[in-house]
C-alpha cells in the first residue's frame, strides 16, 4: 500500500491575538504538494496574519505549524526562507536602479575566491528565466519594467532561493488582465513541478479560475474549506461576508447636465506621455477611462489634479481656468481626488487616521486659528462609522489599517468634501467583495447628486458597471469613445490593444 505523502503545509489550531482583536481563531489549513490553494476573506479577516505566521514574521499564541509533516517554529522570515518558504507581498521589495540579476541574487550572491561571481549569477538567473518561461532578461533594469514583470522578478527571487512553498499576497492587485493571465500561467507551471502555491486573494473569478482548493476566513475563523470545483461565486461571497452579495451589477445611465470639467489638448512629453488629450465630464455623469497600465491614464489624472506640469493644454472647472494653480487651490476650486497610490499620495501613513481624515477640513475643525483635537476625532469617527472602516480607533496610525480599509477611509474623506468634480483612480484596488459593492453605490450616489466623476480603473467590469461613457487610452492618446451599451469587453479590449474603433 502506497504511503500518503505528507502535506506540504499544515497549520493546526492557529490562534493569534492583538490588543482588542482576535485575528486568528483556531484556524486549520492544510495544503498538499503541487497544490494551488486560495485563501480568501474580507479586509481584516485574518488572511495576512495567518500568512505572516507561516512566513515567520509573527508567532502564534496557540497552534502548530508543520512543513512536510514536521513541526516547525520560525523565529524570522530568514528562517522560513531557509526552510523553503517564500513570500511575495503586496509592496515589492526591489531596487529600481539595479538589474534583474542584481535584485534576484541580493543577499544570496554566488562568490568565487571571496568575490561576487557575476558570470555565475547571470547564468543562474538566465537559466531560471528560460526554465519557467518568464518574459525577462537578466540584464533588464528593474526600474524600466512594467508592474507585471516586476512581480515576476519577485517570484524569480524565491525560485533562486529554491522555495518549494510560495505565498502570494493579493498578487493581481496592480496587474492588468493580460498580466494576470501571464502570472497564472507561471503559477500553474510551478505547481506542475510540485511546488505549493498559497494564493491570497479576494477576487472570486480569479480564485475559481486558478486554485485547486479554497479556504475562506471571516472574523478570523474558517467559514468554508473545500475543493474549488465544488463551490461558486455566490457561495464564496456569502462565506466571506456572512450575507448574500449582489454581484456584477451594472448601474443605469445617469442624467448628465452642463459640462463641469473640461480638458483640452493636454500634452506631456516623455514616457509615459500625453498626446493632445481632450475630454469633458458633465454634472451627473461618470466618464470612465480604460486602458492597459502605462498608456497615459495616470498622467492624465495627475495633470488635471495639478500633480504633473503640462507642456501644453488647458484644464477648466466650472469655466475657471486651473492653469498654474497648485494642488491646494485646485481642491479649493472644487476638485476632490482619490489617487491611485493611497500610501504615497492619498495619505500620511505615519499620521493618525483622524488627522488623515481631517485633511482639507482644517478650517472647519479649527477655532481662533487652532485645530480642535476633539473635533478632529469626532469628524474622523463619523467617516469611519459611515464607511465601515475597520481600525483600532481614529487615533491609530494610518499605516496600521489594511489596504482596503485605507481605501474606504480616503474615499470617505474625499466624498465628504462634496466637490463638484471627483477624480477617482482604482477605487476598489485591494478591496474585498462586500466593500466593492458599497464603494460602487457611493460613487453612483455622488453622480446622482449632480457631481461629475472621472473614473480610471484597470477592472473592465468596474468601468462597465459605473461609467456612462467610456474613453480608451492607448500610447498617451484617447483612441475610442463608447456609450454604456457599446462598451463590451470585446470592444474595449480591442481598443486597449490599439485596434480601430
Amino acid at each position: 500500500m502506497t504511503q500518503r505523502q505528507p502535506d506540504a503545509v499544515a497549520l493546526r489550531g492557529i490562534v493569534k491575538r492583538f490588543p482588542g482583536v482576535l485575528a486568528n481563531d483556531h484556524v486549520d489549513l492544510t495544503v498538499a504538494p503541487g497544490e494551488i490553494h486560495a485563501l480568501m476573506g474580507e479586509n481584516g479577516a485574518g488572511k495576512s496574519t495567518l500568512m505572516s505566521i507561516l512566513y515567520g514574521l509573527s508567532r502564534p499564541d496557540a497552534g502548530t505549524v508543520e512543513l512536510a509533516g514536521r513541526p516547525v517554529a520560525f523565529g524570522s522570515a530568514a528562517a522560513a526562507i531557509e526552510a523553503g518558504i517564500g513570500m511575495v507581498q503586496q509592496g515589492f521589495a526591489l531596487f529600481d536602479t539595479l538589474s534583474v540579476t542584481d535584485n534576484v541574487i541580493f543577499g544570496a550572491e554566488p562568490r568565487r575566491h571571496g568575490l561576487l561571481d557575476r558570470r555565475a549569477a547571470r547564468t543562474a538567473v538566465g537559466a531560471l528565466v528560460e526554465r519557467h518561461g518568464l518574459r525577462l532578461s537578466p540584464t533588464d533594469r528593474v526600474g524600466d519594467l512594467p508592474v507585471g514583470l516586476r512581480q515576476q522578478v519577485e517570484i524569480l527571487k524565491l525560485l533562486y532561493r529554491q522555495a518549494n512553498v510560495l505565498i502570494l499576497d493579493e498578487p493581481t492587485a496592480v496587474l492588468t488582465p493580460a498580466e494576470t493571465d501571464r502570472l497564472f500561467d507561471v503559477l500553474r507551471g510551478l505547481a506542475a513541478e510540485g511546488r505549493t502555491i498559497l494564493f491570497v486573494s479576494h477576487k472570486l473569478h480569479e480564485v475559481l479560475a486558478l486554485s485547486d482548493n479554497v479556504t475562506v476566513l471571516r472574523d478570523g475563523r474558517v467559514t468554508l474549506s473545500c475543493a474549488t470545483a465544488d463551490t461558486d461565486r455566490g457561495a464564496l461571497a456569502a462565506a466571506m461576508t456572512g450575507r448574500a452579495v449582489e454581484l456584477d451589477r451594472i448601474y443605469p445611465v445617469g442624467a448628465p447636465g452642463e459640462v463641469v470639467l473640461s480638458a483640452q489638448g493636454l500634452t506631456i512629453r516623455g514616457h509615459p506621455a500625453l498626446d493632445d488629450v481632450s475630454l469633458e465630464v458633465r454634472a451627473g455623469e461618470v466618464v470612465g477611462i480604460a486602458g492597459v497600465a502605462g498608456n497615459g491614464q495616470t498622467e492624465l489624472v495627475a495633470a488635471i489634479a495639478g500633480l504633473r506640469p503640462l507642456d501644453a493644454g488647458t484644464v477648466t472647472l466650472g469655466g475657471r481656468d486651473l492653469g498654474g494653480l497648485p494642488v491646494r487651490e485646485r481642491r479649493a476650486a472644487g476638485l476632490a481626488h482619490l489617487p491611485e497610490d493611497r500610501a504615497e499620495v492619498g495619505s500620511a501613513p505615519g499620521a493618525t487616521l483622524a488627522n488623515n481624515l481631517a485633511t482639507g477640513f482644517q478650517r472647519r475643525l479649527a477655532r481662533r486659528g487652532f485645530l480642535r483635537p476633539r473635533a478632529i476625532r469626532a469628524h474622523g469617527s463619523g467617516i469611519v462609522e459611515e464607511y465601515g472602516v475597520r481600525a483600532a480607533g481614529v487615533d491609530a496610525p494610518m499605516r496600521t489599517l489594511s489596504g482596503g480599509n485605507q481605501q474606504k477611509a480616503i474615499l470617505g474623506r474625499e466624498l465628504a468634501h462634496d466637490a463638484p468634480v471627483l477624480l477617482v483612480e482604482q477605487p476598489t484596488r485591494g478591496v474585498d467583495i462586500g466593500a466593492i459593492a458599497q464603494i460602487h453605490r457611493r460613487i453612483i450616489s455622488y453622480r446622482d447628486a449632480g457631481h461629475a466623476v472621472l473614473l480610471v480603473s484597470a477592472e473592465l467590469s468596474e468601468i462597465r458597471a459605473l461609467a456612462d461613457r467610456v474613453l480608451v487610452m492607448y500610447e498617451g492618446r484617447i483612441v475610442a469613445s463608447f456609450g454604456k451599451d457599446e462598451a463590451t469587453n470585446e470592444a474595449l479590449g480591442l481598443a486597449m490593444a490599439g485596434g480601430a474603433r
